[in-house]
Order: structure tokens, then C-alpha cells, then sequence
């Protein structure tokens, strides 16, 4: 429930409120608590919708979307990290919009099903989405990205050497990709020092520090 008498009792008492209170209740899938908060003219915003979307909440996001609760782009961008193919698809087919975060969030998340199907529906993306796939190790989904045509810049280097996969920091070199001395000093930061090694052995730019 949610604590619903906590969240009665406060109210009784004077507590304010604010739309963080209804976008908990979403994402904790408190649809009984959302309902009396929004009764008692609790306030709410775009975070109620994408905080349902992220958690996988489809009930709520249905329930707070027919009742004018507004939305955005993070409400895609949310389903998509999180691997809700269902809430995605029933968002698009209820117009919410979207954009290029939407694909780089399936990206990050590792879900290749979902960003074919955005990209089949028509959903922008960017240089976001090859550097998402880099850093959260999904090699599958950079190259199929980069076979797509999406594009990608130095920031898929230095997301892949912050976390270590020189694999993928090999590969992107091999296929034209840019990098920059982020790249050594992502790989610094994150004591990857094979990383380092390999980048500094092939020419990849030195950070410049100054004093």
C-alpha cells in the first residue's frame, strides 16, 4: 500500500507535499496511494509517468495517463533502459513522445529488440547511442548500430575505457572511430591500466594538465 496511513496522517499534520510525492508512489507501484494523493490534489509531473515506465508499472502509467497526468520523453527513454518492450510500445501507440535518448537508453541497457523496433518505428538517434552500447558492454548492439548507420563519435572510446573493455576500445579503432584523451584518462580514473597501455602504444591523444 505504500504507507498510505503514514501518508494520510502527515497530510492531517500539516506536511507539505510535492510532486515526489506521487512519482514514489509510482515507482514503488503504489496504485491505491497514487489514487488518494491525486484525490486530495497532490500535485504531479512527468516524473510520475517515467518513474511507473522505468519500474515497469504499466497499470499506473495507464491509470495516471488517463487521468491528464502529463508526460515526456523520459517516459520512452525510461522503458527502453529498462527492458519494458510493452510499456514502450502501448507509450508510442498513446502519442508520447520521444527522441534520440530513447534509443540510447536500450543501448545502455543492453536491448537490442527494443532499439530495432524504435528505430523501425522511426525514433532519432545520435552519437549517444553507439557510446551507451560502449560503456555498458554491449558490443553486440555497437555493431549493429555502427552497420545501421548510426554514428558515433571519441566518446565511444572513452565510455568503453572507463569500464575496462578494451576489446571494444580495439575495435572502434579498427573501424574509424575518433577518440580524444578522455580515453586515457577514463581509463586512468578507473585503474584500467591495460587500457592506458594499449591506447598511449597507438597513439591516442595524452591528457594536458595544467598548473
Amino acid at each position: 500500500m505504500g504507507h498510505l496511513d503514514i501518508l494520510k496522517w502527515l497530510l492531517q499534520n500539516e506536511c507539505p507535499w510535492d510532486g515526489t510525492t506521487c512519482s514514489a508512489a509510482a515507482e514503488g507501484g503504489h496504485l491505491e496511494t497514487l489514487k488518494w494523493a491525486w484525490e486530495n490534489r497532490c500535485p504531479w509531473n512527468e516524473n510520475t509517468c517515467m518513474s511507473a515506465a522505468a519500474n515497469g508499472h504499466l497499470k499506473i502509467l495507464k491509470w495516471a495517463h488517463d487521468h491528464g497526468c502529463p508526460w515526456d520523453g523520459t517516459t520512452c527513454s525510461a522503458s527502453a533502459r529498462g527492458g519494458h518492450y510493452e510499456i514502450l510500445k502501448w507509450a508510442r501507440g498513446n502519442v508520447c513522445p520521444w527522441d534520440a535518448r530513447t534509443c540510447s537508453a536500450a543501448a545502455q541497457g543492453g536491448y537490442l529488440q527494443i532499439l530495432k523496433w524504435a528505430r523501425e518505428n522511426g525514433c532519432l538517434w545520435d552519437e549517444m547511442t553507439c557510446s551507451s552500447a560502449a560503456g555498458g558492454g554491449h558490443f553486440g548492439i555497437l555493431k549493429w548500430a555502427r552497420a545501421s548507420g548510426c554514428p558515433w563519435d571519441a566518446a565511444t572510446c572513452s565510455a568503453a575505457a572507463s569500464d575496462g573493455y578494451l576489446y571494444i576500445v580495439q575495435w572502434a579503432r579498427e573501424n574509424g572511430c575518433p577518440w580524444d584523451a578522455l580515453t586515457i584518462t577514463c581509463a586512468s580514473a578507473s585503474n584500467h591500466l591495460d587500457v592506458v597501455q594499449w591506447a598511449r602504444e597507438n597513439g591516442c591523444p595524452e591528457p594536458q594538465f595544467g598548473f
